[in-house]
């Protein structure tokens, strides 16, 4: 029971942010870590995180993303790009009157970090990126149809841009099965269905559980599925192209904060062909784009903050302990 007890220690507010209310869990005190959730997570998935940092001396803040658990969920899929999320993290840094802090994000959480460094570097003093790189924006093709040029109709991508579609999917499972799909999955491929069959139907459901989480933690996050819904989440997903067509300006640009990367080995699209993370990373252009930036690959699957708690845990404290106190990059 120590994860309980270590959640019974976390302070929750809500705070207005950004003309939303965002839910936060904080622990500690000390320079602030932004922790980002993936999908479909919600502040949580860094329980460990959250004590770990707690106990070295900073001050950990997990926020629900818009969309997410207790935070507000608006219901246009326009309100959930980048420049939105972005916006509902500045607000919370300027809630705690903080100029800058370390941010850590993982998948979802991953893509709305680099473009917070994107969009304001000056708040970031380090960035450590969990599962997903940083791609560069075509100059000429939306992103879904690149997913679907690459892996099909089928990806989840795909699927979950019509309205409803995946929603009514989910339906057919109860929460906690729903849960178990997603974040015990240990597919390595890009994440795809055949075809006719709906993704969440194509993922399986382990029998037994592995031993880095317990039934009581799925069902955490089952709970508060089953009051806040799906949708949010998988607005995420159909803001995709109106994020590429929002970015137009920041066309070429770099990602110039200090920034450590990591991947499980065994993470979906890893190893896949040309366009898998592990190729990405080492064909030079994720340097190229993020100049200041370590890569460290361990052994995991994609919810890697879960799977190997500790690892990840160190490997945050040691990139963060690399700035001094109060200092600005």
């Amino acid at each position: 029971m120590e994860h309980l007890e270590m959640v019974s220690e976390v302070k929750h507010q809500r705070i207005k942010a950004n003309g939303i209310w965002i839910h936060v869990a904080e622990k500690g005190t000390g320079p602030l870590v932004l922790l980002l959730h993936g999908f479909p997570e919600l502040w949580y998935a860094w329980r460990h995180q959250i004590n770990y940092l707690a106990q070295h001396g900073y001050h950990a803040v997990a926020p629900d993303l818009r969309g997410y658990g207790d935070s507000d969920s608006p219901i246009d899929p326009s309100s959930y790009t980048f420049h939105h999320v972005v916006g509902d993290l500045i607000a919370l840094l300027d809630h705690f009157g903080e100029q800058q802090a370390f941010v850590v994000g993982s998948d979802w959480g991953a893509n709305i970090g680099w473009h917070l460094s994107l969009f304001r570097p000056d708040r970031v003093k380090g960035f450590v990126a969990l599962g997903v790189p940083y791609h560069p924006r075509s100059p000429t093709t939306k992103p879904v149809e690149i997913i679907r040029n690459f892996f099909g109709d089928q990806s989840h991508v795909c699927q979950f841009q019509e309205p409803g579609r995946a929603e009514r999917a989910f339906a057919r499972y109860d929460y906690l099965t729903v849960m178990k799909k997603f974040i015990l999955m240990t597919c390595k491929d890009f994440l795809a269905s055949p075809p006719g069959m709906e993704l969440i139907d194509f993922l399986s459901t382990p029998s037994v559980l592995p031993s880095w989480i317990t039934e009581e933690e799925l069902t955490f996050f089952a709970d508060k599925f089953q009051e806040s819904g799906f949708t949010g989440p998988l607005n995420y997903y159909r803001a995709m192209d109106l994020n590429w067509e929002l970015l137009a300006p920041w066309q070429g640009s770099k990602i110039t904060v200090p920034t450590k990367f990591i991947a499980g080995n065994k993470d979906m699209a890893f190893d896949f062909e040309t366009a898998g993370t592990k190729a990405f990373v080492e064909s030079g252009l994720f340097k190229s784009l993020v100049p200041n930036l370590e890569v460290v690959i361990i052994d995991g699957h994609h919810f890697i903050h879960q799977e190997k708690a500790q690892e990840v845990s160190d490997e945050i404290l040691s990139f963060i302990r690399r700035f001094p106190p109060n200092a600005s990059i």
